[in-house]
């Protein structure tokens, strides 16, 4: 069966590497170098991936200009503001930023992009290829200005779409573990329940102790 995401990835060049550094046979099964008409898989987003696209608060986006330069830029929301609306697409609102436009000028010219989706609290990562499209918002500067004025949160310049074509969980090595503020937040969570209840504890036996030398 061919792995969709690694049968992209694995070009003349990188096929040449795996021979000489020992990979070749490990993903030859995989890569289509065997099978080249095989069933496909990891082309299509599973419940999996869904679920755990919902759940990030952002993703780093890799795009390539046309004169060769890779350019990786991070992208950052509430969590789920990157959308699984199929299998087979995603979505997510464009902010407006520092206004350099790197990978909107990238794309117009060659769409194919990388995503990296990271968990690093529980040492996950989803690797998507896609091509992407920007769809430009109708601009209403009064409703812009009103927005900013009462804090609303940034201003969507565009809808970005994304086709995906292929994805990868890789493995969890090499992760270091960090933590947001909210999951820190969860984890001790229990701890602080149990010094406010040993305080109640500790207040309660004072007062027994205090009535108890009158």
């Amino acid at each position: 069966m061919i792995h969709k995401w690694l049968q992209l990835a694995s070009t003349p060049s990188v096929r040449a590497a795996r021979e000489r550094y020992g990979g070749a046979a490990q993903y030859a099964r995989l890569d289509g170098t065997r099978d080249t008409d095989g069933l496909v898989r990891n082309d299509r987003l599973g419940e999996a991936e869904r679920a755990f696209i919902a759940e990030r608060d952002g993703f780093y986006l890799a795009s390539v200009s046309e004169t060769g330069w890779p350019y990786v830029q991070y992208r950052g929301g509430p969590a789920g503001f990157l959308q699984a609306q199929d299998e087979r697409t995603l979505g997510f609102a464009d902010f407006r930023g520092n206004r350099q436009y790197v990978t909107v000028g990238n794309v117009a010219v060659n769409d194919r992009v990388s995503l990296f989706l990271m968990d690093y609290a529980h040492q996950r990562r989803l690797k998507i290829f896609g091509r992407l499209q920007m769809v430009d918002e109708v601009r209403d500067p009064e409703r812009e200005a009103t927005a900013a004025a009462e804090g609303r949160g940034p201003v969507t310049e565009r809808r970005a779409i994304v086709r995906v074509e292929a994805f990868d969980w890789n493995c969890p090595q090499h992760i270091t573990p960090r933590f947001t503020v909210e999951e820190l937040e969860r984890a001790i969570a229990p701890a602080r329940e149990e010094i406010e209840r040993l305080r109640a504890e500790n207040e309660r036996l004072r007062r027994l102790l205090s009535g108890a030398g009158r």
